[in-house]
């Protein structure tokens, strides 16, 4: 008699069938990763689920269909790598832009499913730049899609939109010496709506969500409420980046998904001389008062998202952060060496790596791969740490060879937008 079919029967004379039944569908578990292929036999079960589902809740499938509205600066490309990764291990297919829009949905334009690439069309995760458009993105997704997007604290917001897009936007260039402060205390001196990339200036969130950036709650503060009314109807989840890992515990709740799923490294993040160490109270009061759509917004999911902590439990949720904060570390260390850090984009050796630089004033950080490294786990670390533009060529080129689309002619966009500054990195060849 085989040792397990020995040991099940010892236990039953100690167990109750409820015992039985988890050590079975723990026995099932170990199968099913034993049989999900290299790449995910190598991504390690680091931890246990803290806070299961309640007793009588039902087992649910992971949830595969998802649409993730990627706001500015936001920590949106480090959950945009998260889901890209997740859809490439399942074998899910991604909605990304055609060649046309580079890397965003031709954003600042509003939505349309015509800017999707038609070898990665029908999709079941789309997390690239847009401006949100429900009923297009009603026209693309399956039924049953799940809606996620996250905001950040308008100031802090704010602050790394002026840094990033200073060289790009009309009304960051008119300010002298590249002064935040100069912009804050006269910001109509240097604004002009309609310009293009204006939106970076004034209530990023409120255009990235659909809504109008030049309405004011001040003048009407029904539009306000309007514009959130819309937002929960379709958002089933509102992350918030300053309780990012918070919100990837919600996250997983939401679609039945292990916490290994949203293991991550921090992506498209600044020097620490590229940014203010402190943002001053005064500067914060004119970021909100400048921008106070979405300081209305951002108060708003701030607290409902407090009060779905609640719901879940929050020292549920806390001691659930807590174990990915720690198994996280755990991973940097395997993949990145003992003591993982993020460098500038020069000292980065592996090309795919090298994080895209809005400008010379400005270092993007990334990580690195140690020297020598091959097989699966190098494969899974690689894109652990990839950069957006990178990962989505890559992706691209996966999904038109899966599909047969290499020799499908591209369809040709009419008006196309005017073509987003992406420089990739010097001598960047792709993965």
């Amino acid at each position: 008699m085989p040792p397990i079919i020995q040991h099940l029967q010892q236990a039953t004379k100690m167990m109750s069938r409820r015992k039985i039944l988890l050590l079975v569908l723990g026995c099932s578990a170990v199968s099913l990763l034993i049989h999900q292929g290299a790449q995910l036999s190598w991504y390690p079960k680091l931890f246990p689920l803290s806070c299961p589902p309640l007793r009588d809740s039902p087992l649910r499938p992971k949830h595969t269909t998802v649409a993730f509205l990627k706001t500015h600066k936001t920590a949106g490309t480090t959950v945009q790598n998260i889901l890209f990764r997740f859809a490439e291990r399942h074998n899910l297919t991604v909605a990304l832009p055609h060649p046309s829009c580079e890397h965003q949905f031709c954003y600042p334009r509003n939505f349309s499913a015509h800017f999707v690439h038609p070898a990665t069309r029908p999709p079941h995760v789309l997390a690239s730049h847009l401006r949100f458009d429900r009923a297009e993105l009603a026209r693309l997704m399956p039924p049953g899609t799940v809606y996620v997007t996250i905001l950040r604290e308008p100031a802090a917001m704010f602050e790394s939109l002026f840094s990033y897009y200073n060289q790009y936007c009309p009304a960051f260039r008119r300010v002298p010496n590249a002064s935040l402060t100069a912009f804050l205390s006269a910001p109509q001196a240097y604004y002009r709506a309609g310009e293009h990339f204006a939106m970076f200036a004034h209530n990023t969130l409120a255009y990235d969500l659909g809504g109008d950036n030049e309405r004011s709650p001040r003048d009407d503060a029904a539009y306000l409420a309007r514009l959130i009314r819309q937002v929960e109807e379709v958002f089933s989840l509102v992350m918030i980046a300053e309780y990012f890992d918070e919100s990837l515990v919600l996250l997983r709740r939401l679609l039945a998904w292990d916490l290994d799923d949203v293991l991550y490294a921090k992506l498209n993040a600044r020097a620490a001389s590229s940014r203010l160490a402190t943002i001053p109270s005064a500067l914060t009061r004119a970021v909100r008062a400048w921008n106070a759509l979405d300081a209305g917004l951002y108060d708003h999911f701030n607290a409902t998202f407090w009060r779905r902590v609640a719901r879940a439990g929050r020292a549920c949720v806390e001691r659930e952060a807590r174990e990915l904060r720690e198994a996280r570390q755990r991973l940097l260390r395997r993949c990145f060496g003992d003591e993982p850090a993020l460098r500038p984009a020069a000292q980065i050796r592996t090309k795919q790596l090298q994080p895209w630089q809005p400008s010379r004033k400005v270092d993007i950080m990334g990580y690195d791969l140690p020297s020598g490294g091959a097989g699966p786990a190098t494969e899974a670390c690689l894109k652990l740490a990839m950069p957006e533009v990178q990962y989505s060529n890559y992706l691209l080129r996966k999904q038109k060879r899966r599909g047969g689309a290499r020799s499908r002619p591209e369809p040709v966009l009419d008006n196309p937008p005017p073509r987003p500054i992406r420089a990739l990195p010097r001598g960047f060849q792709g993965p």
